[in-house]
């Protein structure tokens, strides 16, 4: 019995430990992943901040060996669901279970100027760079951009530009610098509502960050965004969140056709036998206009689900295991941080909560993430 996993992030590793425990060892679990390392994308905001570094905070994927699970470092070439095999470089992996939790690939190409012009959130690579022309910026205007949606971490950005804040605050420079956010949604936070955008909105205002709502970014010029509407707007540093897009494999593979992340229920099924897709690659509806925001916690939280109708199955069992929806993601803000609580499947309604900002909450987001990393590898 072959099961694997393709992704060795949030919803990967939650699934692989599930099923590992749970499971004899004659049922071989496998994580298929091009990095040769886990490391949660919080992280990158604190290496903004300058509390953390990349070499400190990764772990190696090769870890989950010592669990019983393999793992193989290289790219997926090939999902082939009528042969049930998956194909690297060098290998060929027949499977009796799949789970599909690719992520997103970042496509900031999509965007006349903007890898020329502007530094991306996301990229691992621009982390040092943001800090560094925060660190040295005296006066100026910083600007962020959601260029596209659904986007990964839906309050990463935010929390960027409250960090940025307070680090502009502590080196005495923030009465000089501006920082306006341009969103192309309408609101902070679509996928929470509008109370908890309000909120989020009034954090943002009581820091002077200024919030700009419904700007299509089409392109982007040297120190300057370029609007849907003709409208522009003027910057010294550009930090941007590109459009996001599922990987090609997924579409080679008909999970969903070209532009779209792959349809899936809260049992995370595809449309092909034992195929399941967990994760930021895929688009669950709660609503016709409302989806399940692409974070870790609920990659993590669908990854265990579908362990457990997995299990269920190969011991025979009858298996009612889906997505509770529910979950919350922190919003940091110099030395505290609030937390979102999400309960997308609520009866009537979704449920959304931003708590206050408080020390504690940052405490706990360190904790979060120590304690996934003690579980998982």
């Amino acid at each position: 019995m072959n099961i694997i996993i393709l992704g060795g992030g949030f919803g990967g590793l939650a699934a692989a430990n599930e099923l590992r425990a749970n499971l004899p060892s004659d049922v071989n679990i496998t994580i298929i992943d091009r990095k040769d390392y886990f490391m949660m994308d919080l992280v990158k905001l604190w290496i903004i901040k300058g509390t953390r570094k990349f070499e400190t905070s990764k772990r190696p994927l090769q870890s989950v060996a010592k669990k019983g699970i393999d793992f193989v470092n290289e790219a997926v070439t090939l999902i082939d669901t009528q042969k049930k095999l998956v194909r690297t470089a060098t290998k060929e992996l027949p499977y009796d279970y799949l789970i599909v939790a690719l992520g997103v690939e970042l496509a900031p190409e999509k965007i006349s100027g903007l890898s020329d012009n502007g530094l991306i959130l996301y990229d691992l690579e621009h982390g040092p760079r943001i800090r560094e022309r925060i660190v040295s910026i005296k006066s100026g205007k910083i600007a962020f951009a959601i260029t596209g949606m659904p986007y990964k971490c839906p309050p990463a950005p935010y929390e960027a530009a409250l960090i940025i804040d307070s680090m502009l605050r502590e080196m005495g420079t923030r009465d000089s610098v501006s920082i306006d956010f341009y969103s192309v949604g309408p609101i902070t936070l679509p996928a929470a509502g509008p109370d908890v955008s309000k909120q989020l909105l009034d954090m943002l205002e009581s820091q002077g960050i200024k919030f700009h709502g419904s700007c299509k970014t089409v392109s982007v010029e040297q120190g300057s965004l370029k609007f849907e509407d003709g409208s522009s707007a003027q910057f010294d540093l550009l930090i941007a969140v590109p459009p996001h897009q599922a990987p090609k494999v997924v579409h080679e593979a008909g999970f969903a056709p070209q532009g779209q992340f792959i349809p899936v229920r809260r049992d995370c099924k595809t449309q092909f036998q034992n195929v399941y897709a967990i994760g930021d690659v895929t688009n669950m509806l709660v609503t016709e206009k409302i989806a399940v925001p692409k974070a870790g916690i609920f990659a993590e939280g669908q990854g265990v689900a579908v362990a457990r109708d997995i299990i269920s199955q190969i011991k025979r069992e009858k298996s009612d295991s889906v997505f509770d929806g529910k979950g919350g993601c922190f919003v940091e803000m110099g030395d505290t941080a609030g937390y979102v609580y999400v309960d997308m499947f609520a009866d009537p309604n979704p449920i959304t909560r931003l708590d206050k900002p408080a020390p504690e909450h940052l405490v706990e987001k360190e904790i979060f993430e120590q304690e996934r990393i003690r579980k998982w590898l």
